[in-house]
């Protein structure tokens, strides 16, 4: 694959260009040989070019010009560029000016972004597992662990979810969520947010149990913090505490080393009362040649 074939794919996919956030090219899942080290996403008037790998200063240039070209032609108004292989994973305009104020916007729904920060707020990835639970969550009370911008919550309280409790230690992140509520005239009355290590704090969390919904969707590893080899067990551990009877949990992990059956022996393992029930596809626009090394998304029922 060279870069006019890039090119080509990135002009197909824009033919459909709207406001709403639009991962058109993906090549994190080594599906397009070459490009394995880019992703391109369009963000209403933003497009949005990450590096996870540094590459030859003159591919670099190539491809910067090319994409140029594309920025111009599908009239976006501000070029960013993440090298997300540096230590702060820094953003750089490239083209025009990028606002004070950025928003992604899925179904409708507004998620304020940061592009200070080496995670801008947003992970596209998971909008599949956010239509799931706004499908079954009309008058549950849920529980959003690793909560971080409360997308989770947004999608279930505009869907008609009678309570969602968000946890996650990072306390800017939970802001960040409580924004997220605001700009979409959301009810904050029906919301939680604990800013508590979710390991450390059951009692708190037992507090507005039992739960019709738990979603579980941690980091595959945060130093000090979580790591999901040793980590997630303890917390499928803690689902009989939590949950109503006919409660249903969506187990989550991008932990390209850690398959499927990962999380359905710990099921079998620590949760005895709870089935397998499906797997979420993924996005087409993530493409991959090994979905066991994408994102999962697990779906559990209490028998």
């Amino acid at each position: 694959m060279n870069i006019n074939d890039l090119e080509n794919i990135l002009k197909e996919n824009l033919k459909d260009k709207t406001k709403e956030f639009k991962r058109v090219f993906h090549g994190r899942g080594n599906f397009y040989e070459d490009f394995s080290f880019l992703t391109i996403d369009s963000i209403d008037k933003i497009l949005f070019i990450t590096f996870f790998e540094e590459i030859e200063k003159e591919v670099e240039k190539k491809l910067l010009k090319s994409l140029e070209a594309i920025y111009e032609e599908h009239d976006f108004e501000c070029l960013v560029l993440q090298r997300r292989y540096l230590n702060g994973g820094e953003n750089e305009v490239l083209k025009g000016v990028l606002p004070k104020q950025t928003q992604a916007i899925e179904h409708g729904l507004k998620y304020q972004l940061n592009f200070s920060n080496k995670n801008i707020g947003y992970f596209a990835d998971m909008k599949k597992g956010r239509e799931f639970i706004s499908s079954i969550c009309e008058g549950k009370n849920v529980l959003n662990l690793f909560s971080y911008t409360c997308a989770f919550s947004v999608a279930s309280i505009n869907a008609g979810a009678k309570q969602v409790v968000n946890v996650d230690m990072a306390k800017n992140a939970l802001n960040t969520g409580r924004e997220n509520h605001s700009i979409n005239a959301l009810d904050l009355k029906k919301v939680k947010f604990l800013p508590f290590n979710i390991l450390k704090s059951w009692s708190k969390i037992r507090k507005f149990a039992p739960y019709d919904i738990i979603i579980i969707d941690p980091p595959s590893f945060q130093k000090g913090s979580f790591a999901a080899t040793k980590d997630y067990r303890k917390i499928i551990r803690k689902l009989d505490e939590l949950a109503s009877k006919e409660c249903v949990v969506l187990s989550c992990l991008n932990a390209p080393e850690l398959d499927s059956n990962f999380i359905k022996e710990l099921f079998k393992e620590e949760a005895l009362s709870f089935r397998f029930i499906r797997k979420i596809d993924n996005l087409s626009t993530f493409p991959t040649n090994n979905e066991e090394r994408s994102l999962k998304n697990l779906v559990f029922e209490k028998a």
